[in-house]
Order: C-alpha cells, then structure tokens, then sequence
C-alpha cells in the first residue's frame, strides 16, 4: 500500500484569530476551491468546525464526474489545528492537517495531506500523471485565492 503526502505552507499577512476563523468555517471551501472542481457542500457546514463534525460535499475532480465525499473533523485545538478524515470519497485514504502558527507580520499556514490512491497498481500508475498534478493545482489555487483574499506577506508588523 503505498500513501502519498502533498505538504504546502503559506505565510499571510493576517492575524491568528483572523485566520482561524476563515479556515475553521467549512462554508469558505467553495471560495478557494476551483470553480471546475464544481464544489458544492451539501451538510454539516452550518457551524465552526469541531470533533466529530460531518460534512458532506459533492465535488467533480475529473471528466466531469461528480463525487459525493464525506469528511469527518477528528482533532480541533481552538486557533491553531484541525484534521479531517474522508469517510467516503474518490480516495482510498484522506487525512489532512491543518497548522496555524503566528510568525511576525502574520501567520503561517500549514497543509499536510496524506493521501492513497484507489485501484491499487493502476491508481498508482495514474497517481504521477492526474492525482498529483490535480492536487498541486487545487492547493496552488487556494493559494493564490488567499493572497487575493488576504494580501501578501511581507514579515513586516500588521
């Protein structure tokens, strides 16, 4: 079984609290989501996300299929973390944590997504050429759509 890891970080100009409101609403997904992606939440987005927490998306990652995934928050500390676990979905495993950490001038954000393909030899034959380009673009997407939202970080004081 072989899993993956896709690790991005991005420094904002924000404060903490201002960064952890924007990411521990499940609501705000759709805005640095890309708009092909067709992402749509359908439950469970109606609160601040917390243990135990159950969102339900439709999403269309490739050819225009659509994907019902369901994710499940499992881990919060208030302002500075929070991991979600696929419980259904396109992949095989799903384990994202979500890192906030003050730095001077803002924050920095950190993403690491462990992650496995389904369909065993074949999902990692195709891992190289779609998955991983794929999720590249999806995070570099939210990146440039939270510096649209946030502004860009320069280290100085706020």
């Amino acid at each position: 079984m072989k899993i993956y890891t896709l690790h991005t970080k991005q420094k904002l100009p924000i404060t903490m609290s201002q960064a952890w409101d924007f990411l521990s609403d499940p609501s705000n997904l759709k805005s640095i989501t890309p708009d092909y992606m067709g992402f749509e939440i359908l439950s469970g987005a109606d609160r601040d996300c917390y243990a135990g927490q159950i969102i339900q998306y439709i999403v269309t990652p490739v050819l225009g299929i659509k994907t019902k995934w369901v994710t499940e928050i499992t881990h919060v500390k208030e302002g500075s973390y929070f991991v979600d676990e696929q419980r259904f979905g396109p992949y095989a495993l799903w384990h994202h944590k979500h890192f906030i950490k003050e730095i001077p001038g803002g924050v920095e954000m950190e993403d690491i997504v462990d992650y496995k393909v389904p369909m065993g030899f074949l999902g990692q034959m195709v891992h190289p050429i779609l998955v991983k380009p794929k999720l590249k673009e999806i995070f570099a997407y939210r990146e440039k759509k939270l510096v649209e939202l946030f502004g860009t970080y320069t280290g100085k004081p706020q």
